[in-house]
């Protein structure tokens, strides 16, 4: 038996098995069931007590507790918990790739949704907590100390957060209960092969190595650029096994990192001085295994989980995230399991595949509702919610994923366009009719039309814009190149078109002076949508990587999918939707004047914070451009989803604003980085990589002449006075310790 559900008996806890899926399902998907989660989500903490509770690690007891069971289950249950919102689908797919290995019959997300309920096949050679032991380690995730009782019991959810379930899970079997003594060590599996794995050299000194162990190390030595050969050199072996350590004591114990030396060197590991840097560097540092839950607390392994190059080490799968449109091993990030509600409403019936572009693609159409609404930034500098958004995907990616959304978000303004096309087609007629008579109308009062056809002069475009009473005018486009019809006559009136929209209280006109010409300077309110394929997208932009476009764009994209996948499949969206939608729209329409929401102004100040502080430790001066209006597209996002939620705030908007900038940014540097990077500087090589943490790249203890070549190796070039600048404003944010005229020490 695996499965017992628990019930109450004369106040005594008892419990009965539950032998066949359908009634597993049942109990998950009654009403009762549903409705008390519900309220756990809305807060009701209490509530909790009331869910289905499963027991997965069953063992008789001799003092009548949990009665019900006559033999220890096949199956152990185990918790993994405060999982950050941010990085709770790279948790579920690092497992879910993992089921093989670890025997994995059952995974549903927490009643809090903040982690998750696992259960795997029991190893009846071990003991309970050696089981739980073995598992953690297998996964890279922290154990669980409180959770070694075999009679524990799991909150159970509802079908909805049923992620993964095996019917072997109702298979009935037994395993012989054996009191054991706990063990020291542990059985350890290994995570995956390398392709390139470092060679076994055990029997020499340094202790067994486990597959998965050495799988970490080649990682380590990839990221930091060291071959086998470099712990060999007389002249390097210090400064590679000073690298070596500052990335694998973040993931390796002494004992596993003593056992990689012995295997790159066996003739040195012992040395005092080596073993003297291996302790001093393991001095600063805490259980491996806790620092593999909390890497993203550190600022440094943030900026790299920005570019997902945690990728390379083994602890992050690099096929969590999207695929790089480059083909690369760089993924773009995670988009948030939990979003703010209007999110999840509008993405509810697109498949995940396509979620995260629809998430971005949706704001243009939702800011082209406000009117005269203005919010201040952190500058004190009013802007209106401008947003412009440009979706770059291969051919037959499936850009059409955002067609149907905006449809229905733009429904009400589309009514009244067409009321207003239809009077505005009438006047015409009637001009036509009475030619220059003098009693020939004049032009109707407002004829406001925000959706407008991109085939238009710009006349047209500035009477649209005149017109709007203080509206936005909006157009998608289904190809970018269609914006070549504004380019008028200098060539480079769209992209002038798209800097003055984001630009606060810019005007957008003409003066003429013929009676018949149009002659008017509006403030230029002006959202749109785009589509275009990567390549057609970089050559649009190719003229104008500098001058600014770019940067006041946000960026989106599809990734490919493999040859042979199936069809990605499309809910249907209803009556139900649309009603579901609309107090959103309502609220954005109804909403005027100078709107002040703390909260987002408070998140932007710590986005731009955490740009510049990675600014300052890659030292890339194209990521440092794009952030400052990244940040500002970021905060008008979290502005328009506090509007639309009737001005107040959800606690969903801080993960997902902070993921739509990572991304934005990712789109970015993806697509346009190199290409930046080479126009302001065509002399200087430039690297193909995104930008890097300097400071990790450097061991513990490093000189002048380390981070000169640092610099070099991520093409920033080694001349003295920049790369002094940028020690001594490490210094300055204490991120070094200045040891003496020309070495350093981190400040961990």
């Amino acid at each position: 038996m695996s499965v017992h559900i628990i019930y109450y008996k004369d106040g005594a806890k008892m419990m009965r098995p539950v032998l066949t899926e359908a009634e597993y399902r049942s109990l998950r998907g009654s009403a009762r069931q549903q409705e008390v989660l519900k309220a756990v989500h809305k807060g009701d903490v209490k509530a909790k007590q009331n869910l289905v509770q499963m027991n997965y690690s069953c063992l008789p007891n001799d003092d009548g507790t949990l009665k019900g069971s006559t033999r220890m289950s096949t199956t152990v249950g185990m918790d993994i918990d405060h999982i950050p919102q941010g990085e709770l689908q790279a948790v579920r797919e690092h497992i879910l790739s993992m089921k093989d290995e670890l025997g994995l019959l059952m995974l549903e997300l927490s009643a809090r949704g903040e982690g998750y309920h696992l259960v795997f096949r029991r190893r009846p050679e071990l003991s309970q907590e050696e089981n739980l032991r073995w598992a953690a380690n297998l996964l890279g995730v922290e154990f669980d100390k409180g959770a070694k009782d075999i009679t524990r019991v799991f909150f159970t959810t509802t079908e909805s957060e049923l992620l993964f379930l095996s019917p072997q899970l109702f298979e009935q079997g037994e395993v012989k209960s054996e009191k054991r003594k706990e063990k020291n060590t542990m059985q350890e599996a290994p995570a995956e092969k390398p392709s390139t794995p470092l060679p076994s050299r055990e029997g020499q000194g340094g202790g067994s190595v486990s597959d998965r162990t050495r799988f970490i190390a080649q990682g380590v030595m990839k990221e930091k650029g060291l071959l086998e050969r470099d712990f060999l050199d007389e002249g390097g072996r210090h400064t590679s096994v000073k690298m070596f350590l500052s990335g694998a004591t973040q993931l390796l114990t002494r004992e596993e990192t003593n056992g990689i030396l012995a295997e790159l060197m066996p003739d040195h590991w012992r040395d005092q001085n080596i073993q003297q840097l291996v302790s001093d560097f393991y001095q600063n540092y805490t259980n491996p295994s806790q620092r593999l839950l909390k890497y993203q607390e550190n600022l440094f392994t943030q900026s790299r989980r920005l570019y997902g190059y945690d990728s390379e080490d083994g602890h992050t799968a690099a096929s969590d995230a999207i695929v790089s449109p480059s083909g690369d091993d760089r993924g773009a990030p995670v988009m948030p399991k939990r979003l703010p509600k209007l999110i999840q409403l509008l993405t509810s019936k697109t498949p995940d595949v396509y979620k995260p572009t629809l998430a971005h693609a949706l704001f243009p159409p939702l800011a082209t509702h406000l009117c005269g609404v203005r919010f201040p930034y952190t500058d004190n500098v009013e802007h209106e919610a401008t947003l412009m958004n440009c979706l770059m995907a291969s051919t037959g990616a499936g850009k059409g994923c955002i067609d149907e959304p905006i449809r229905r978000i733009m429904a009400d303004i589309k009514r009244r366009d067409d009321e207003n096309a239809q009077r505005e087609a009438e006047w015409k007629k009637d001009c036509q009719r009475k030619g220059a008579n003098k009693d020939r109308m004049v032009r109707p009062e407002g004829l406001v039309i925000q959706i407008i056809d991109p085939d238009m002069t710009k006349p047209a475009l500035v009477t649209r814009m005149d017109e709007a009473e203080g509206h936005f005018v909006y157009v998608k486009l289904n190809e970018l190149d269609l914006f070549e019809q504004l380019k008028g006559q200098t060539g480079k009136q769209h992209f002038q078109l798209m800097c003055l929209a984001f630009d606060p209280g810019a005007e957008y006109g003409q003066t003429r002076v013929g009676i018949q010409s149009v002659t008017a300077r509006p403030v230029c309110r002006f959202n749109w949508n785009a589509c275009t394929t990567i390549l057609k997208g970089r050559r649009f932009f190719n003229k104008v990587l500098t001058d600014g476009p770019i940067s006041r764009i946000n960026f989106c994209t599809i990734p490919e999918m493999e040859i042979g996948s199936e069809q990605p499949v499309y809910g249907q969206y209803d009556i139900a939707f649309d009603e579901a939608l609309r107090p959103y729209i309502e609220n954005l329409t109804k909403a005027r004047g100078l709107i002040v929401c703390k909260q987002a102004d408070a998140l932007a100040r710590k986005l731009q914070k955490e740009c510049a502080e990675f600014a300052r430790l890659s030292q890339n001066e194209v990521y440092w451009n794009l952030s400052h209006r990244a940040c500002v597209i970021a905060w008008l996002k979290a502005c328009v989803l506090y509007v639309a939620n009737g001005c107040k705030w959800e606690k969903a908007i801080d993960d997902f604003i902070r993921w739509s900038l990572e991304y934005d940014l990712w789109c970015k540097m993806e697509f346009f980085g190199e290409d930046i990077a080479k126009a302001n500087m065509e002399t200087e090589p430039t690297t193909k990589r995104g930008p890097r943490n300097l400071l990790e790249l450097l061991p513990d203890v490093f000189t002048i002449a380390d981070a000169r070549r640092v610099r070099q190796q991520q093409g920033m070039g080694n001349e003295n006075r920049k790369c002094e600048k940028m020690i001594h404003q490490w210094v300055f944010r204490k991120y070094v310790l200045q040891i003496t005229d020309y070495s350093f020490k981190k400040c961990h």
